[in-house]
């Protein structure tokens, strides 16, 4: 699996401004007959992460917002990576990644809905509530014929002035509701480029197993800057980071290429959105196409 090449992206949602802070992006994408869906996360320095908007193209580039969820509807501090995701039945989920107020504390809960355009966050419902030691946000999911698969970033909580620290934890469920926790699948690495958290964003099946891109930094001063790298496994509870250096990166100051989705086109493509450093220091959400796989 070829990293993603900055240069060939294309804006999809610009940020919300210029500057520091004021980010489109986090975003989660499907393909949904002859559209793209796509659940995105909006922030500003003054709200931290103020909404989540759920959105459709019929190209993958030029979206049209059909619904927005604020983080007063989700009684949260702020909001962070949704996950969008349609189950056999055809229910329609939207799991979000919820502040508790006044702590650094992160929670998921879920909105279920006929239709994209039709979440109700009076609905909604705690799935991942966290605990007092852990923080719990991101969630990455996916359906195969076997269960229910969810991979999250989970951030200790045990000293206040560290809770960026991350790793990814896997979980199983039988109807993508109640989870079960298997244990931590893929963790920073001491002295190297993601030694201060990795946090998987994408994960695909491949003929050897699973591989999977993630976020990584290697130390405080990166938060909210992360680089991409690629990890693989042949269980999905166990990923191993490849290689020593991480695969791709912003051109521009700061450097963050971070939150990577994939998805297939069904015709021997993909594209590729992910959250963008821009010139000005904010980030834009961007797509890439390319041939599948490649």
């Amino acid at each position: 699996m070829l990293p993603p090449r900055a240069e060939h992206s294309v804006v999809a949602v610009p940020a919300t401004g210029a500057g520091e802070g004021m980010w489109a992006g986090a975003p989660s994408a499907l393909r949904s007959g002859n559209e793209i869906l796509l659940a995105y996360r909006l922030r500003d320095p003054a709200r931290r992460g103020y909404a989540v908007a759920v959105a459709r193209s019929a190209d993958g580039v030029n979206f049209q917002t059909i619904l927005s969820v604020s983080k007063e509807e989700m009684e949260a501090d702020s909001l962070e990576r949704p996950a969008l995701v349609v189950t056999p039945d055809g229910t329609w989920r939207l799991y979000l990644s919820c502040a508790s107020y006044g702590t650094r504390h992160w929670r998921v809960e879920v909105i279920e809905a006929s239709a994209p355009d039709a979440f109700d966050p009076v609905r909604r419902r705690v799935l991942l509530p966290g605990d007092a030691a852990t923080a719990v946000k991101d969630p990455v999911i996916r359906h195969v014929d076997n269960g229910w698969h969810l991979w999250a970033s989970v951030h200790p909580l045990d000293d206040p002035e560290q809770t960026d620290r991350m790793a990814t934890d896997y979980a199983s469920s039988a109807d993508g509701l109640d989870w079960t926790w298997r244990g931590t699948a893929l963790h920073p690495r001491p002295g190297e480029w993601d030694a201060r958290g990795a946090r998987l964003t994408a994960v695909r099946s491949a003929p050897e197993g699973l591989i999977a891109y993630y976020d990584g930094r290697a130390s405080a001063a990166q938060n909210c800057e992360e680089l991409t790298g690629i990890a693989a496994g042949t269980e999905p509870g166990s990923l191993t980071a490849i290689g020593s250096e991480p695969v791709a990166q912003s051109p521009w100051p700061g450097h963050g290429l971070r939150y990577l989705d994939i998805v297939d086109l069904g015709d021997g493509h993909e594209r590729l959105y992910y959250e963008l450093t821009n010139a000005s220091g904010s980030h834009d959400l961007v797509t890439e196409l390319r041939p599948r796989g490649r």
